[in-house]
């Protein structure tokens, strides 16, 4: 990256590198472009209300969680105690008390208990030896033996225990300087709502009196705090119950969770449990939550949706500059960042918007890319990370899907799966997304005669999803208008080559268009060419996602030139590495693509497309939107 691009990228923003970024000490200013969500928080915090935050992972929901946890007042806390019950040892007393008072209170009962169980061993002690001098002067030693073992084994198995006084401190929040902030991510049963431990001494003097054994769960420890659950709807519906009962009472009784905690009898005394929930998760959260339980959150609290990216503008670049700077702070072993560095780190965050004009907000994963760039730059032993080391980062900081991707390149390069060069009927080299990576995916189409009496069918192949289905029936649709002849008589087969995890979405809607037309006129396709865009009933290119990793998959596969949608062209942002090696073409129609992609003999073709356009408009059409990424490969 030059000179001139980096100023442009910082505007007039001077600073030699990161280490003259101021970084805020407060945890909810390091929160980056969510201020619906912080604003939200500093309510929530205010007014104690529970909160559920959904978006992607890596956009800040557990850090809101601890920032929401240091703006709740500190003076409230309080220690739990839990006593032994004399009148029913399986139902143990709880108390509640000022934060670092009850440390003091167990230290106060061990010490008084310590100097009950001296006082009693004195006495037995003299007792004893007081017993065998008199058997030893009256010639009675052996009764006299007999006598001290009867009264050691009836201290020690009949008289009571001291430990029985002494509270068991459930809940210490004497040493905290913030409100409590519990992850329960995750937690089963026992660990949520707290469990009773197994003891296998049940009687003989040898048991553990019941409230030792009790633990308190993550909702006792978030006592007038803040418990953070992430995908809460992978928590059974009975701990989402019990859950929501915690929340409307405010106080829950600890009881065995399992058949093996002994906790058939012992329930203690409802323990206080006053805390602010944040349940997080992705929208299948949303699905998968307990009607009762989000409905409480939502009726005494926010529901916020977390924003995957923001607008690219110079004030939100500064936040992401301030972003680099807190997360060499936070990592503590890596070297600052240089100016070229930051640059090349917000160059990447643009490309991973996916949108023009925007910056991602999947800032997680960005700052693993800070994090590796750092580690590159301490290897090479330099006081400073620079913009090389970010390039070298993003090379070795691919994900898994990257290299997945790789992987199919090379193979489908050693069995020519897909081909660059030359011209054939019926094969298009289409583009796809295998998370967040390109590859090219070879379409092919072939017309026979019709097996059906009826009508002839097309025919997809390649474990096409639904929303790849309905886009080969709408292409189907064009097809017919655009021949203006009878094909009833035909069977059209369209194949995607490779496609073993499935396809997923409309963007091949043009390739497919494309191969099919081929097929049935007979005009070759250039396989040097690749095509990405969705494809209305009228013949009009709608914009897709995921162009500027398609586009790095066709340069890696030789491919000299690409079609992508002309309102995609924004969206465009390659690696400086692979300009120069392919050329990017806009389209805004099907004829454009034909134009670019057709070998000979495409003039007719052309000509059916003129007269295609000035016919009436169709009554059928399409959602012109991008299509939603999804997990499995997208085209």
């Amino acid at each position: 990256m030059t000179m001139d691009e980096t100023n442009e990228l910082l505007g007039d923003i001077s600073f030699d590198d990161t280490s003259s970024i101021n970084v805020p000490e407060s945890l909810i200013e390091h929160v980056i472009g969510q201020e619906e969500a912080v604003e939200v928080i500093k309510k929530a915090a205010h007014q104690r209300r529970h909160v559920m935050l959904i978006g992607s992972p890596g956009t800040g929901k557990s850090m809101l969680g601890r920032a929401m946890s240091e703006l709740l007042p500190v003076e409230e806390l309080q220690d739990i105690l839990i006593y032994n019950n004399p009148e029913d040892n399986n139902n143990p007393r709880v108390r509640e008390v000022p934060a670092g008072r009850g440390k003091q209170i167990v230290d106060a009962q061990k010490m008084e208990a310590r100097k009950k169980v001296q006082t009693r061993n004195m006495f037995f002690m003299l007792l004893v030896m007081a017993l065998i001098v008199y058997a030893y002067y009256t010639g009675q030693l052996l009764f006299g033996i007999i006598a001290a073992a009867l009264i050691f084994l009836s201290m020690r198995y009949l008289m009571p225990k001291e430990e029985s006084i002494i509270p068991k401190l459930l809940v210490d929040n004497g040493e905290k300087k913030n409100a409590p902030y519990v992850d329960a991510t995750g937690a089963h049963a026992g660990a949520m709502l707290g469990d009773v431990r197994h003891d296998p001494f049940q009687s003989g003097g040898l048991e553990t009196p019941s409230h030792e054994r009790v633990e308190c769960g993550a909702i006792h420890r978030a006592h007038k705090g803040v418990l953070f659950i992430d995908e809460v709807n992978t928590l059974r519906m009975e701990s989402q119950q019990s859950l929501l009962t915690a929340l409307q009472e405010g106080e829950y009784p600890i009881t065995g969770q399992s058949e093996r905690s002994s906790g058939a009898l012992v329930r203690t005394e409802p323990v206080p449990c006053k805390f602010i929930m944040i349940a997080a998760g992705n929208l299948d959260a949303v699905q998968g939550m307990h009607p009762a339980l989000r409905s409480r959150i939502k009726g005494y609290g926010y529901e916020v949706y977390m924003r995957d990216t923001m607008d690219d503008t110079l004030e939100n670049r500064n936040k992401l500059m301030r972003f680099v700077a807190q997360e060499v702070v936070r990592d503590g072993k890596i070297p600052h960042f240089t100016k070229a560095a930051v640059a090349e780190i917000i160059r990447e965050a643009k490309r991973r918007s996916g949108r023009k004009g925007h910056l991602t907000l999947m800032l997680r994963d960005l700052g693993g890319l800070v994090r590796v760039s750092g580690d590159t730059a301490r290897a090479e032993g330099v006081t400073l990370t620079d913009a090389k080391h970010v390039i070298q980062a993003k090379k070795m900081a691919r994900s898994v899907e990257q290299q997945l991707a790789d992987r199919y390149l090379e193979r489908r390069k050693d069995y020519s799966m897909y081909h660059n060069a030359g011209d054939e009927v019926g094969r298009v080299n289409g583009l796809a997304v295998m998370g967040d990576s390109g590859i090219v995916l070879p379409i092919m189409a072939e017309v026979t005669p019709a097996q059906s009496k009826e009508e002839g069918r097309v025919i997809a192949t390649g474990r096409l999803q639904e929303i790849a289905r309905e886009a080969v029936t709408n292409v189907s649709a064009l097809i017919k208008k655009f021949l203006g002849e009878d094909i009833t008589n035909k069977d059209v087969h369209i194949q995607f080559i490779g496609t073993y995890e499935g396809v997923e979405g409309d963007s091949a809607s043009i390739s497919i268009a494309t191969a099919v037309i081929s097929a049935l006129e007979g005009v070759p396709v250039k396989q040097s060419v690749a095509m990405t865009g969705s494809l209305s009933v009228r013949g009009d290119v709608l914009p897709v996602g995921g162009v500027t990793q398609k586009i790095e998959a066709a340069a890696l596969a030789g491919i000299k030139t690409v079609l992508i949608p002309k309102s995609n062209m924004g969206d465009v942002l390659i690696d400086d590495s692979f300009k120069g090696m392919v050329e990017i073409i806009p389209v805004s129609t099907i004829s454009d693509v034909f134009e670019h992609s057709l070998g000979a003999q495409r003039s007719r073709l052309l000509e059916k497309l003129k007269r295609f356009a000035t016919e009436k408009k169709l009554g059928i059409s399409l959602p012109e939107t991008i299509p939603t990424p999804t997990p499995s490969r997208s085209l």
